[in-house]
Formats: structure tokens, C-alpha cells, sequence
């Protein structure tokens, strides 16, 4: 029977526009253009292999990082670069691709998993560009290849609001799973370590050989890895863990069992705004626009995020899905909106952790047991202005984790790598501290002092 892990400390945002289980396949909705964004992969520095006007294939390398110079960067798809757009003292800001109708695929020389060693296996990511998909904590960046880390995790559920059901997209491609756990399982000393929610059937999941299973109980960010993580098999100081996205899994276990890089994968169109949610088949990097064309509400102004609304990165409607996103959410800017003391206002249709409004009633077991959930209005706005940060214990209700979150975020803001260390830094991400962001009295942005602090806190310590 499968350890089961519970927290009582989180919170369940309840969000409209859920994607129905429903996958849209057609050609015509993967964009004619495809970008590569430097930036998406934490703790490289890109070294271009390619100019404008080459012609790639599917799996050929367009950059690489100049530590690891093995750790190749490849595109999705086969075509023409199309641009190289750089920045400031020439920083590569994207490498855009334009698709060809009919994919061409580099081919690689694999061999069975079974007959390889870690070592060969580690190569053969680095070559394919499959490396980029597994991260590390600490400092949440793409894994160093010389560490040999104490776990690698996996979460087979998210808990952030209108995340995508991981079991659903997994369905028909359990052969690609089971291949890519059997390839990650050899980059370690011990099993993968497999994150399944508590009370759901998830039988694939559940079938997965060469894997440790753990259930977690809670609400959200109990999906989050670095939560599993925490409660499993914490980080200290020296320590390396691995992880990787289950869909990213299935690009490894496709390159194994086919010998070619397929970056295809499944993402959840989502949001209060979106006319018909659903999931749609497409690339990593691919534009959104075929996505959300004719899909959304035109009538207002709307924000457009690559992820969750919580953690997500903010885009255009032509911008590009990041590498590690398997959902796009639309919600509504709030610029239209204008309030006479909005605030003090009873009302049914807006949300607070303080219970202010009548969301402490309609939020009751019994009452959503009768009349069902209440799903609240939410746009972009900040609803208040950054001030001083407030020892309230707020950070703590969210956070189902035994550190001092107020405390820690002090230490970060004040550059104290000592204190950052005593205070839990090594176990941070930010997408762990999205729902304090959400909930801070103060405003603040704790999602960005994480990321420059832990940046900052790489750059010492390394």
C-alpha cells in the first residue's frame, strides 16, 4: 500500500472555464511559427548554433549552454529559422522557426534502456535536448549533468486552478510513460519517486513499474512537487533533487522507443473567458493565436497566461507556450472595471481569505453540497498598492511546508544568503510561494523575489 501524505494547510481557488475532456487534433491549429526563448531555461547561457535562413529538422540543435557544451537545445519541428531577435549587448531574446507542413525528424541511434547505463543515457538526453526538461532543487534551474541527485520526483496531478488532468492526457501513450521512468529511473540511486492524489482511481499510473508511490492528500499547492518533496525527502544543504513534468516524460519515452525527438504534447485551454475550454494537441513553443482565435470574449480587454493563473507567465495573444506549460489561461484584465468602494460592497461573487464578503457562507460543505460550488469572479487587477510587509501569518495558512515563510522572504529581499540557507531556501521554488503572493496583505511579488533571490543565491554558492 502506497504512503499517503496529508496537509491541512492551502487553499482551493474555484475558477470557471475548466477544459472539457475533449482533445482537438487538427494539423491547422499548430501555429506556422515556432520559438525557442532562451530565457524559459533557468540557469543557462545560450551559445547559438544556427543563423538566419538554415533549414532544420525536428530534433536539430539551435542552441546550446556554454558551461555544457553537450547540452544541446533542439527545435520541435522541421523548417527555416526565421529570425534570431537579440536584445541588449546582443542577448538572445528568441529564435523563431517557420514550420514546414510535413515534419522532418532527425534520427538518433537508440538503443533499448535495458541494455544502457545511466551514463549513456544522461549522453543521450544532452545530445537530443531532452535534458532541458529536468530541472533541480535546489535554486529550481535546469539540472547540472555532473550531480547524481538522491531523487528524482514526478506529480502526476496539479492542484493550481483549471490545471489539466494528467491521467486523461496520458491515455494511449502509458507504453511512452513506462519507457521514459525506466530511463530516469537509471539517473538515479533509489526509484522515481511517483506523487498520486489521494481518493482518484489513476490506474496507469498506479500500474507504472520501477517507481516508488506516494499519495498526497491536501488542497492546493499539495500538487506541487516541491510540497511532495518537503514532506518525503527534504533538502539540505549539499542535497540534489531531480524533477520532471509527466508529459516531459513522455517526450523521453518516445525518443527511446522511436529514436526521434517528438516535442508534441497535450495542453488545456482554460479561463473564465474562454467560450469552449477544452485540450488541444500541439508543439512546444508553438503560438497561442490558432488556439484562442474565436474562443474567447472579444468584449474585453484580457490577459493571457502561459501556465496557471497563479504562477504562469504572462503573454500576448500571438505569444509563444513556454516549454514547461501544459495549460493556457485567459482571464479578464479589469481595466473596464471601476468600483465605488468595491471593497466594503457585500456581495456573492467575489472571493476573500478574510472572509470580508459572503464567500465564508457559499464556501461551506453543506451549503456547496446543496447548491454546488460557487465559482468566483477573478480578473488581473492588484486590487491595492505594495507597502511594508506585514508579520501577519498569512504566508503560513497557504504554505504546507515546516519553514518560516515571512521570514524567509525577509532574509531574500535582504540578500542574507546565511539566513536564506537556516530559513529553507534550498526547498523554495517560486511557483511554491504563489498562493502567499496571492493572499499578501502587502502585495508584494514573492513569486520574483524567490526567482532573483535563489539566482543570486546560485551565483554565490556554485
Amino acid at each position: 500500500m502506497a504512503n499517503l501524505i496529508k496537509t491541512k494547510r492551502g487553499l482551493d481557488i474555484q475558477l470557471s472555464g475548466k477544459a472539457q475532456e475533449q482533445i482537438v487534433s487538427e494539423n491547422s491549429l499548430i501555429s506556422e511559427v515556432i520559438a525557442l526563448i532562451p530565457d524559459h531555461y533557468r540557469g543557462i547561457i545560450p551559445k547559438l548554433m544556427v543563423k538566419e535562413g538554415d533549414k532544420v529538422k525536428a530534433g536539430s540543435p539551435i542552441f546550446h549552454d556554454k558551461t555544457f557544451l553537450e547540452m544541446n537545445f533542439v527545435s520541435p519541428v522541421s523548417g527555416n529559422i526565421l529570425a534570431v531577435t537579440r536584445g541588449d549587448r546582443r542577448k538572445v531574446l528568441s529564435i523563431t522557426i517557420q514550420r514546414e507542413a510535413i515534419t522532418s525528424y532527425q534520427k538518433f541511434d537508440v538503443k533499448p534502456v535495458s541494455s544502457l547505463s545511466g551514463e549513456q543515457i544522461k549522453a543521450q538526453l544532452l545530445t537530443s535536448g531532452l535534458w532541458s526538461f529536468i530541472k533541480q532543487r535546489p535554486y529550481d534551474v535546469i539540472a547540472n549533468p555532473t550531480h547524481t541527485p538522491k531523487a528524482i520526483y514526478i506529480s502526476t496531478f496539479d492542484t493550481a486552478p483549471l490545471a489539466p488532468d494528467y491521467e486523461f492526457i496520458l491515455k494511449g501513450q502509458t507504453a511512452d510513460f513506462q519507457a521514459g521512468i525506466d530511463a530516469i529511473q537509471k539517473l538515479t540511486f533509489r526509484k522515481v519517486q511517483l506523487g498520486i492524489k489521494a481518493g482518484t482511481a489513476s490506474t496507469d499510473f498506479r500500474a507504472t513499474k520501477n517507481v516508488e508511490i506516494t499519495e498526497y492528500d491536501g488542497k492546493h499547492p499539495i500538487g506541487n512537487v516541491g510540497i511532495q518533496i518537503h514532506h518525503t525527502n527534504p533538502i539540505n544543504k549539499g542535497d540534489v533533487v531531480w524533477t520532471i513534468n509527466v508529459q516531459d516524460v513522455l517526450f523521453i519515452g518516445r525518443f527511446f522507443n522511436k529514436g526521434i525527438v517528438d516535442l508534441t504534447k497535450t495542453i488545456a485551454l482554460t479561463g473564465p473567458e474562454v467560450t469552449n475550454p477544452r485540450y488541444f494537441k500541439t508543439l512546444v513553443g508553438s503560438n497561442i493565436e490558432p488556439f484562442v482565435k474565436s474562443n474567447i470574449n472579444s468584449t474585453k480587454t484580457l490577459r493571457f497566461i502561459s501556465g496557471n493563473v497563479l504562477s504562469g507567465l504572462q503573454i500576448s495573444a500571438n505569444g509563444f507556450l513556454d516549454p514547461f506549460s501544459s495549460q493556457i489561461t485567459v482571464i479578464a484584465e479589469g481595466s473596464e472595471t471601476h468600483e465605488l468602494f468595491g471593497w466594503a460592497m457585500p456581495r456573492f461573487n467575489k472571493f476573500s481569505t478574510t472572509r470580508m464578503y459572503f464567500n465564508g457562507i457559499t464556501n461551506n460543505k453543506l451549503i456547496q453540497k446543496l447548491f454546488g460550488k460557487i465559482n468566483y469572479e477573478y480578473d488581473a487587477r492588484l486590487l491595492g498598492g505594495v507597502r511594508a510587509i506585514v508579520m501577519s501569518g498569512e504566508y503560513d495558512k497557504v504554505l504546507p511546508m515546516d519553514i518560516l515563510p515571512e521570514f524567509l522572504i525577509k532574509a531574500m529581499i535582504a540578500g542574507n544568503i546565511d539566513k536564506m540557507e537556516a530559513l529553507g531556501a534550498y526547498e523554495i521554488a517560486p511557483e511554491d510561494v504563489a498562493l502567499c503572493e496571492f493572499v499578501c496583505t502587502s502585495k508584494l511579488p514573492l513569486q520574483l523575489i524567490v526567482r532573483k533571490a535563489l539566482d543570486n543565491m546560485k551565483k554565490e554558492m556554485e
